[in-house]
């Protein structure tokens, strides 16, 4: 049965219109297209919504920022000599950096979703329950990441993040553990944001293909309902 829904959605993409499986109307390539795009809006808009609050970040395991790998012995050695104060500070700091930057991210999020052209768009609408969460990340989080900074620079000064970062740096290397920085923070927890956000829009998509009937979008599912 998938392999005939498979064959249907190619149909659909690569001919001008046809049928549905429901046969609930004709569906087209650019319907195809557009309902996968919807998708990402809406899991975008949800990804947002959850992570761009207080403690969105910071409360949900799932997404949670530790400290880069580079720091985390450093981190270990820290606690077992009674300074966990300075690791813990570092982690909520980072934590909030990300969600006040996570609040600003709808516009480019919306924006890279619009202008993706999805020639695959069947193929992906077949694949996997997170697929076209998959490629948006995978032609997006370069772009992305670069206009992602300058928000998540901003945020760290409000956040006051480099101090906090400079402050367990000076502690570690004190101890003799750290001769000078060894990451980058901004650019960590700009990627650890975009992996949240790419983490919570693939969680909706997921929702959206176990569940197409139950959107509000007639166009989610008569594109999504076949693959049910």
């Amino acid at each position: 049965m998938r392999t005939i829904t498979v064959f249907i959605i190619w149909l659909c993409v690569f001919l001008p219109a046809c049928a549905t499986a429901t046969g609930s109307g004709p569906v087209s390539g650019q319907d195809t297209t557009d309902a996968l795009k919807q998708a990402l809006t809406q899991g975008a808009d949800a990804a947002v919504d959850k992570l761009g609050v207080t403690d969105g970040f910071l409360n949900n395991p799932k997404v949670k920022i530790p400290l880069p790998g580079s720091l985390q012995k450093v981190e270990g050695i820290m606690r077992t000599l009674g300074m966990s104060k300075y690791a813990d500070g570092l982690i909520v700091t980072m934590n909030h950096a990300a969600e006040t930057a996570a609040a600003e991210a709808k516009p480019l999020l919306m924006d890279a979703v619009q202008k993706m052209s999805v020639e695959d768009a069947g193929t992906i609408l077949a694949s996997g329950d997170d697929a076209a969460t998959q490629y948006f990340r995978k032609t997006t989080s370069e772009a992305l990441s670069q206009k992602f900074l300058p928000i998540v620079k901003n945020a760290t000064d409000q956040v006051g993040l480099i101090k906090k970062y400079n402050e367990f740096a000076g502690k570690g290397a004190k101890l003799g553990l750290i001769g000078e920085k060894d990451a980058n923070i901004e650019n960590y927890v700009t990627q650890k944001t975009l992996d949240g956000l790419y983490l919570m829009m693939a969680e909706e998509e997921r929702a959206i293909r176990s569940d197409p009937m139950g959107q509000g979008s007639k166009l989610i599912q008569r594109v999504f309902g076949p693959l049910k």
